[in-house]
């Protein structure tokens, strides 16, 4: 499955936004040493080569923009806003297994409802579509609002990622 996720980033040109927003995508596939796989690979929106992935499936966004410009906004929303629907929707599944499925009907998954906890958890990964400079998932508004606060050059860089 693919999705567009969003890296904020501090910098201070377009060039140097992209390259931290790679960084903190390569971190989030594995490809940094020190970093666990989240995703298996990502496609920026720079990239041309690919007939699946980035451009090719979600059409043209920019490739790297500040937050406070209109484009800017735009990611920055729409990123946030599928954050909180997945949460809502995750912790509408736990909240009806928890009402209508026994204990042991949870502990063996029925329902998938185990994961729909875990997922309610999750601090990256499919349900989470901001991401700090340091590749931490953005979970909830009050952190997304310390990012935005820390920096007046903070950027948004998207990225195609499959999982």
């Amino acid at each position: 499955m693919h999705m567009v996720i969003y890296a904020l980033v501090k910098e201070s040109t377009h060039d140097d936004a992209l390259a931290t927003g790679k960084t903190v995508f390569d971190r989030l596939v594995g490809a940094d040493p020190h970093a666990g796989a989240v995703f298996d690979y990502y496609v920026c929106f720079d990239e041309e080569d690919t007939s699946v992935a980035g451009k090719a499936r979600w059409g043209e966004l920019p490739t790297a923009v500040p937050v406070d410009s209109d484009d800017g906004q735009d990611l920055l929303e729409r990123g946030w806003e599928a954050t909180k629907e997945e949460f809502e929707r995750n912790l509408e599944r736990v909240r009806e297994a928890l009402d209508e499925l026994s204990d042991e009907e949870i502990m063996r998954d029925e329902e998938l409802a185990r994961h729909a906890f875990h997922q309610v958890g999750a601090y990256d990964g499919p349900t989470i579509f901001q991401y700090n400079e340091y590749a931490n998932g953005i979970r909830h508004r009050e952190q997304l609002d310390r990012v935005l606060e820390e920096s007046e050059e903070l950027w948004i860089v998207p990225a195609d990622v499959h999982f």
